[in-house]
């Protein structure tokens, strides 16, 4: 699969359509580090949301122990309180489930959300753990052995690498 396949720009608004049928009066979103904060940060400007929160799987990682905290643990940020909010994490790119797991995890450390959904950007298959997305722009099939990560360039436009 080549980069031409995939147009992140033109997922990107379709995300922004099916976040904006997910939203209610008390939502807040939430975006996974890296890319899916990215992607948070331009909804929330794009939509006109308030403050948008940033949260970090490092620490909760089933795979903690061969990764370590790979520099991101201090990358969560929630500036509102969780508990009772209905929290919508974003995310790039799905896969096998377990940084949304650990996402969750983290999520709860913070308090207790009334009600945890997930968008993503691409669904690329391959669950590992019963998580799926309440919305996915795209859904794609890579082999196993490949990476679909987003790239955010200066301008602040999306892309995709395959690796």
């Amino acid at each position: 699969m080549s980069n031409l396949l995939l147009d992140a720009e033109a997922l990107y608004l379709e995300l922004k359509r099916g976040v904006q049928r997910l939203l209610t009066a008390d939502t807040a979103l939430v975006g996974i580090w890296s890319g899916g904060a990215w992607l948070a940060e331009r909804l929330a400007a794009d939509l006109g949301l308030g403050p948008v929160g940033v949260i970090s799987s490092a620490l909760h990682r089933d795979d903690f122990g061969s990764k370590g905290l790979s520099g991101a643990a201090d990358h969560t940020k929630l500036p509102f309180d969780v508990n009772g909010r209905d929290v919508l994490l974003i995310d790039d790119v799905l896969y096998t489930g377990r940084t949304t797991r650990a996402v969750i995890n983290e999520l709860f450390d913070f308090g207790r959300p009334a009600r945890v959904q997930l968008a993503v950007l691409v669904d690329r298959g391959g669950r590992e753990l019963p998580i799926e997305p309440g919305f996915s722009a795209a859904r794609v099939n890579l082999p196993a052995d490949q990476k679909l990560r987003l790239a955010r360039a200066l301008d602040g436009q999306f892309s995709f690498e395959v690796q």
